[in-house]
């Protein structure tokens, strides 16, 4: 089904793998050192936390958790499709996104760990966006399973089995991304500190206006077409 992807979907899932890993270079740059796009390493944490009786860590952990699955939610409510079709509420949820990094620059400077939670509920809100379950699953805010993916895809072909150079070239480009966006994030650090997350919000924020206006203009067009205008 990769194949039926068309074009601007490739090139928004490696913008926000690569915005995702921006937002993870810097939580894990932060007091915390904890990263916020993903739930593997956090749930562990979780029970690593509950296993020895450190409540107030297991409480942060649960909480991100929590928040990474609100921001998720939202996306759920906002756009109610499994499938990417242009058209849908996209352009809002990048915005809602922005807002949400914005917001927890403020609260990250101060030491609070809201702004931990605002930055993981951004991440659940776009990793909700981009996920489709008709026949292929983009996620850009995690890349475990893309090398899996991969491993198994190398695996058959040991075998003699035919590759699916598609597949490979979509798993490239977002490990890429992301990889990118990390060290972009860490060099961005560097100068702004937890400023650097304005950078990923400024970047969703003009997407999602632009693409908010396409639309827009897309949808008028057609009427004025349908009026033979």
């Amino acid at each position: 089904m990769i194949a039926k992807l068309p074009r601007w979907v490739w090139i928004g899932a490696a913008l926000l793998a690569g915005i995702a890993g921006t937002i993870n270079a810097v939580g894990f740059l932060s007091v915390a050192h904890q990263g916020v796009t993903h739930l593997t390493g956090t749930s562990t944490l979780f029970g690593l936390a509950l296993g020895e009786a450190r409540w107030r860590e297991a409480g942060y952990f649960l909480a991100l958790i929590a928040a990474f699955v609100a921001g998720a939610m939202f996306s759920g409510l906002l756009i109610r499709e499994r499938s990417l079709v242009l058209g849908r509420r996209y352009g809002l949820a990048l915005i809602v996104e922005a807002l949400l990094l914005c917001a927890a620059v403020p609260l990250l400077r101060g030491q609070s760990v809201w702004g931990d939670y605002l930055a993981s509920a951004a991440c659940g809100l776009q990793n909700a966006m981009v996920s489709t379950y008709s026949g292929a699953a983009l996620r850009t805010t995690h890349v475990s399973g893309m090398f899996t993916d991969i491993g198994i895809a190398l695996g058959a072909m040991l075998r003699g089995l035919p590759a699916d150079r598609l597949k490979f070239k979509l798993w490239t480009i977002l490990i890429g991304a992301f990889a990118g966006g990390g060290a972009a994030g860490a060099i961005l650090f560097g100068r702004f500190g937890f400023g650097t997350l304005y950078v990923p919000a400024a970047i969703t924020a003009v997407t999602g206006t632009a693409y908010w206006l396409y639309c827009r203009y897309r949808h008028v067009a057609m009427d004025a077409i349908a009026r033979g205008e």
